[in-house]
């Protein structure tokens, strides 16, 4: 029996990851950045630029929506630390998505890094 481990180890043999210092730069190349961490873990801080698609919605969203659906896309994925990005991001190959890459270590690895984070805006009154 295969354990969550497992899958992940088999997925990343599959995918393409990119190690943080050049995260930036693939980030820049990239068509989208796509966050499939949960809702609360986004709203909590996120990568700039990135769009929140849970993982569990992924495959959904990218075959109902004609700005995601192209194959050619340049998909950069992330989550907490990359166990999720990798499953996703095979998910995807098998999808027939051409170019995905996952952020080894995940955000976790992108903030212990110093990286910029954005924080949501609370509206302001007065």
């Amino acid at each position: 029996m295969k354990t969550a481990q497992d899958l992940v180890a088999l997925a990343k043999q599959h995918i393409r990851e990119i190690e943080l210092a050049n995260a930036d730069k693939a980030i820049r190349e990239a068509d989208v950045l796509i966050d499939v961490r949960e809702a609360d873990e986004f709203n909590a801080g996120h990568i700039p630029g990135a769009i929140n698609i849970p993982r569990g919605l992924l495959e959904f969203k990218l075959s109902s929506d004609p700005e995601l659906e192209k194959r050619d896309l340049k998909l950069v994925l992330y989550c907490k630390t990359s166990g999720r990005a990798a499953l996703a991001g095979s998910a995807l190959k098998e999808m027939g998505y051409l170019h995905v890459m996952s952020i080894v270590g995940g955000f976790d690895a992108w903030s212990a890094g110093g990286k910029a984070i954005d924080l949501p805006q609370l509206p302001t009154f007065g």
